[in-house]
């Protein structure tokens, strides 16, 4: 087998966390986070839109991987947490032209 150049770096411990926060950590530490199966669909898709808990990762956390090597993971939908995006309060309506103007004539004055 060759020789690879990539260092070595340490798998983190992804499994209970959202899925967001997961490839967060995963990026944080030099792994990809991947489907499990290589002919499905990219692990972000499966995993989009919703919130996702990871429940299984391989390998596991401390082993040891060549940096940016994918590490597979199970997702499931956790229907008890809440949605981790926080809510956007609606944005103010502009004002209408009169209101533009009436503004205008008041502080001319």
């Amino acid at each position: 087998m060759p020789h690879r150049a990539a260092p070595k770096v340490v798998v983190p411990d992804v499994v209970g966390l959202p899925f967001h926060v997961g490839r967060d950590v995963a990026t944080d530490a030099r792994v990809a986070l991947a489907n499990p199966d290589p002919d499905g669909p990219p692990i972000a898709s499966i995993a989009w839109p919703g919130a996702f808990v990871i429940v299984r990762q391989h390998p596991a956390a401390g082993a040891l991987v060549h940096e940016w090597d994918s590490v597979a993971i199970e997702v499931q939908r956790d229907d008890a947490g809440a949605d981790p995006t926080p809510a956007r309060s609606p944005a103010a309506p502009r004002p209408t032209a009169p209101l533009i103007a009436d503004a205008r004539e008041d502080a001319d004055g």
